[in-house]
């Protein structure tokens, strides 16, 4: 078993002054009467300011010695049939109690470990004495942030997967529950699949299934037929109609020619920056990003190990997966594992609570009137408050299941 080792984050010098280089060589779009139209793209004059902040305010150094704050650490992973020893970084906070529960943080993209920070001492602390602790450990995911590139093709969601269970037991936790988002909801599920007797529970906030059949749920396929939705679950059915018609070009380039588009993602701050700033901008409840936040959040993919290009080729990978049972179909049946399921309005993908019982046992769900894709970003004190209700509703606990 490898040793964990505690993990510092050091860019290094050369990183940040060709990243200077590269801002006073930039070359933005030409002016035009709808630059600044959301309809068309990341606006010219966002851009502009938050380039003009980068070059003259933002100070990595200071954001990095807040980062290292953070309790992280590195260890390294075999992957059966792909990796000897891939190094994978992480955070591993422990909770404040005896009886806190392994709690594993699957962020997704175009997130990364920040999404973790702030929804961190919610977890690992209590007000009162009544309140479950979780032993939380949030990866830094393969080919994302301060962890190895992968060098093999067809590494998909089951590695994804092993790696994330074989962290767990490196780290002594048997058994655990599993949270995530985007990415997250793919990974955790197929942990629920692959390793049923260390998953406790799992937690969503980004929910997908099969789309209702003649054949398999005919009830659903009657509810939708008729319209029998509740409000919020038909403003989430418009709001999925949105994503698909016109917010999901960016699925269709990474998950068919994820290279193509590396170049541009490796080679220029200013195409990394205008290209996820859009999903922040897109993907959230109105979230009222400063600039410091969104440079932090883009600087974790430009200052990455594997380098951002390697970040979207999951896409690829689940599109065209090597082993059949890798299909995306193949996370959306139903499976034992208890779940907790979180819908928040200005998701990317928000269907109807029917659809996601159809999972497995869903001792908790929720539907929230705020919030959006980030949310253990965008709403922490709501994702603890629903992480903990699920473990109390199913009565999860690490000595009923040991």
């Amino acid at each position: 078993m490898s040793a964990i080792k505690q993990y510092k984050i050091s860019v290094p010098d050369t990183a940040i002054e060709t990243l200077r280089k590269k801002l006073e060589l930039a070359v933005l779009p030409g002016q035009t009467k709808f630059s600044n139209d959301w309809k068309y793209g990341t606006p010219l004059n966002d851009i502009r300011r938050i380039v003009e902040h980068w070059q003259q305010k933002f100070n990595w150094r200071q954001i990095e010695a807040k980062l290292n704050e953070l309790p992280q650490f590195t260890t390294k992973i075999s992957v059966d049939g792909h990796e000897d020893s891939l190094e994978i970084h992480f955070i591993h906070q422990k909770g404040a109690d005896a009886n806190s529960i392994p709690l594993l943080f699957c962020h997704g993209w175009a997130g990364s470990f920040l999404e973790v920070t702030k929804v961190l001492p919610l977890l690992t602390s209590r007000v009162d004495g009544s309140e479950q602790t979780f032993h939380v450990v949030a990866p830094s995911m393969p080919n994302c942030g301060f962890s190895q590139r992968t060098s093999n093709p067809g590494f998909g969601v089951l590695q994804y997967a092993e790696v994330c269970h074989k962290l767990m037991l490196q780290l002594g936790y048997e058994k655990y529950v599993t949270q995530g988002g985007d990415w997250g909801f793919l990974i955790t599920r197929a942990l629920g699949i692959l390793y049923p007797s260390h998953v406790l529970a799992s937690h969503l906030n980004f929910i997908l299934t099969s789309p209702p059949s003649p054949l398999s749920t005919p009830l659903l396929v009657l509810q939708y037929l008729t319209g029998r939705y509740t409000a919020s679950e038909k403003a989430g059915l418009e709001r999925s109609q949105w994503f698909r018609t016109e917010g999901s070009g960016y699925n269709q380039i990474q998950s068919t020619k994820p290279h193509t588009l590396g170049f541009a993602l490796a080679d220029s701050p200013v195409a990394l920056l205008a290209w996820i700033y859009e999903k922040l901008h897109d993907w959230t409840d109105h979230y009222s990003w400063n600039d410091e936040e969104v440079l932090t959040w883009i600087s974790i993919y430009l200052f990455s190990r594997a380098g951002a290009d390697a970040s979207i080729r999951l896409y690829y990978e689940i599109l065209n997966p090597v082993d059949p049972s890798a299909k995306m179909e193949s996370f959306m049946k139903w499976n034992n594992t208890p779940l907790g399921l979180s819908y928040f309005p200005r998701d990317v993908v928000v269907l109807p609570s029917s659809w996601g019982r159809t999972l497995g046992p869903v001792v908790f769900e929720k539907r929230h009137d705020k919030g959006g894709h980030f949310a253990a970003y965008e709403k922490p004190e709501m994702l603890a408050d629903d992480i903990r209700k699920m473990i109390s509703n199913g009565e999860i606990s690490l000595a009923n299941t040991a």
